[in-house]
């Protein structure tokens, strides 16, 4: 092979993969990836129990009640919904109906997520860049970390993910027709992401409409009013069932969890929407700690929610979960473009580029610079972008390795993902400690290759080979710190509402879950001695609990979701949980309590286990309806303890 054999530009590229077929080894290496992805990430799946119980316990509740199904109630007796829409719960939910309410049947769709999303991600870089890129791509998104976590947990993040990778092929297909059904199928992905996790979804949109602007085949009159058209199929992807939630009965119907005032609409804008982005209670609604923004409030592990600005992706935990790869992704984000800077405007390496760098650049400085809650489990949300990036850059260099500058470019890139991943190991020094040092060794090895290749002008015999040898070193410095952390991911057991993936370096604080135990961030004890739910639920207590649950729509009620789920999960029957996933949502009032005491809807009152949580939904100083429940159960009923839970029962005479 020649030099001018390997010398291609960016539309010689895509003409040259549009006309030749897939290799012999492109769908035996694709088989290959999406078996290995899915065994590896079946693996022990049901030694994380429940997961998050606050979601597993809505699923619960769906497959005991249509209506909880359809408003995603954390309870049968559709007390309160969950703070989201309830697309992901529908999925789990119609899995656990067929194979009964178990562990293994709650976890698995989302592992089934997880592998379509590696193979949507596969085809649809493969379009533009190879078969080679396809694999790279997916490869690396299944060894991401906080995927490899997330697409094993019952959070709604596995849902959105794979819609927000299709709505990414459905656009790009369409700048390759130029066809309106692409757009519109789009649209409806992006309108059922919004019903997976509401505004979260719309980071993507703003790469994905430059891309079509840019690069769609139309004239730009057409361009425009395709995405329009897109836009309407999102709204009636989407508005159909707000727009059933806000007309249907509030009194048929359960409260809206993370809102103030029962509406849907207030807590997409407020909680789930400015709350998120502007901390505090910005927007109104529910769910917010008075007081938490720029970074929140600050305790033991510092802020709660780690401290906003250009550097929380890499300087907190979120740096081990997302961006190993996420350096080199930029780099070869700004590379790819400059390679393609003479190509024609409907170029689609361009329009690759455009799309993926859109999602992550937008995707990337919101999570870093929003104010209010951020988990770092968050992140699986930019691993696809990642993941594509990487795989569509490193091959586009590749075959362009001959540029001199390109090859610099190449060992730049490898240089930093070396580097930065020494430093990512060196957060958890008992961590394989011998392993940064194969990184920097393999990495510096490689970088040393790619520069002798630069000695002389020219692809040579022996500049090639010394570029071939690098590429392999290059992989192993680049993937051995995520190929690790996942590995540890898949054996450990993980369970509760704020988990990360690989060994834990430093654990943020959260009110209700002070570290160190079944349920704090970043925790994976899985110790035994707790529940699936991270809440003990001893059997005395169950059995009690259960006695003559026919006769009450629910068996117990308690402040919060934490402790409710727990208990709903042990005993089978909705538990009402009062206040909603913090215990601050006016849900149910003191008045609509005493109601349902006082026609025997409500067995037990329950004191919560774990009392840090905040009131989300009063202000500061005010008292919360939850806490006005709690003092007036106290005050006209009797206190009993069974297994160190107090309990009082609402049925027996007040005193």
């Amino acid at each position: 092979m020649t030099a001018a054999a390997d010398t291609t530009d960016c539309t010689d590229d895509a003409a040259q993969l549009g006309d030749t077929a897939d290799p012999r080894w492109a769908r035996p290496g694709l088989i290959a990836l999406l078996l290995a992805t899915a065994v590896c990430w079946t693996i022990g799946l049901s030694r994380n129990g429940w997961g998050n119980s606050f979601y597993a316990a809505a699923v619960q509740a769906g497959t005991e009640s249509w209506k909880a199904f359809l408003f995603g109630s954390s309870d049968a007796g559709n007390s309160i919904t969950v703070d989201k829409p309830p697309a992901s719960l529908w999925v789990m939910e119609i899995s656990t109906r067929l194979f009964g309410m178990n562990s293994w049947a709650l976890q698995i769709p989302q592992v089934l997520l997880g592998v379509a999303s590696v193979a949507l991600l596969y085809a649809t870089v493969r379009r533009a860049f190879g078969p080679g890129a396809g694999l790279i791509s997916g490869a690396v998104l299944a060894l991401t970390p906080v995927a490899t976590l997330m697409f094993r947990y019952d959070n709604p993040d596995a849902l959105l993910v794979f819609l927000m990778v299709a709505a990414t092929w459905a656009l790009l297909r369409g700048i390759d027709s130029g066809r309106t059904r692409w757009v519109v199928l789009c649209g409806v992905l992006i309108g059922f992401g919004f019903l997976t996790k509401q505004l979260q979804v719309m980071l993507i949109l703003p790469g994905l409409a430059i891309a079509y602007l840019v690069a769609a085949p139309p004239r730009l009159r057409t361009r425009i009013v395709h995405l329009f058209a897109g836009l309407a199929a999102a709204v009636a992807a989407a508005g159909w069932w707000v727009a059933l939630v806000e007309f249907w009965p509030k009194s048929d119907r359960p409260y809206i969890g993370g809102s103030s005032n029962n509406s849907f609409l207030q807590l997409t804008l407020g909680y789930n929407g400015l709350g998120r982005i502007l901390g505090g209670g910005a927007g109104g609604g529910g769910g917010m700690p008075a007081g938490v923004g720029h970074g929140g409030p600050s305790g033991p592990g510092g802020p709660m929610f780690g401290q906003a600005g250009i550097t929380r992706l890499f300087t907190t935990e979120s740096g081990t979960q997302i961006s190993w790869l996420l350096p080199a992704a930029l780099i070869l984000l700004v590379a790819g473009l400059v390679l393609c800077g003479r190509a024609a405007r409907t170029d689609p390496r361009r329009a690759s580029y455009l799309a993926w760098g859109g999602w992550l650049v937008v995707t990337a400085l919101t999570f870093s610079f929003m104010s209010g809650i951020f988990h770092d489990y968050y992140t699986v949300a930019l691993s696809p972008a990642v993941a594509a990036l990487v795989g569509i850059g490193v091959t586009h260099l590749w075959r362009n390795r001959e540029k001199r500058w390109v090859t610099a470019v190449l060992a730049s890139v490898v240089a930093l993902t070396a580097a930065w991943s020494w430093v990512l190991l060196g957060r958890a020094p008992d961590f394989l400690p011998w392993l940064r040092w194969v990184v920097v060794a393999t990495g510096a090895l490689a970088v040393g290759m790619l520069l002798a290749s630069l000695i002389r002008p020219g692809l040579t015999v022996a500049a090639r080979d010394l570029k071939v040898f690098a590429a392999g070193l290059a992989v192993v410095a680049a993937m051995a710190g995520p190929v690790t952390y996942s590995v540890q991911t898949l054996t450990t057991a993980h369970s509760g509402p704020v988990i990360t993936a690989g060994p834990s370096s430093k654990n943020v604080g959260m009110p209700g879950f002070p570290g160190g135990g079944p349920g704090a961030p970043g925790d994976k004890s899985g110790s035994p001695s707790w529940g699936p739910g991270g809440g003990k639920v001893s059997a005395d207590v169950s059995w009690l609990l259960m006695a003559n649950a026919g006769d009450y729509r629910w068996v117990a009620a308690t402040t919060g979701s934490l402790d409710a789920s727990d208990y709903q999960l042990a005993t089978g029957h909705p538990v009402m949980p009062i206040g909603g996933f913090g215990g601050g949502d006016p849900a149910p009032t003191l008045e609509q309590f005493q109601g349902y005491v006082r026609d025997g809807l409500v067995h037990y009152y329950y004191v919560s286990e774990r009392p840090g949580m905040p009131s989300f939904g009063g202000g500061s100083g005010s008292t919360s309806d939850s806490d006005k429940i709690s003092d007036w159960v106290k005050q006209h009923y009797t206190a009993k303890t069974v297994d160190g839970v107090t309990l009082y029962d609402l049925s027996a005479p007040a005193h």
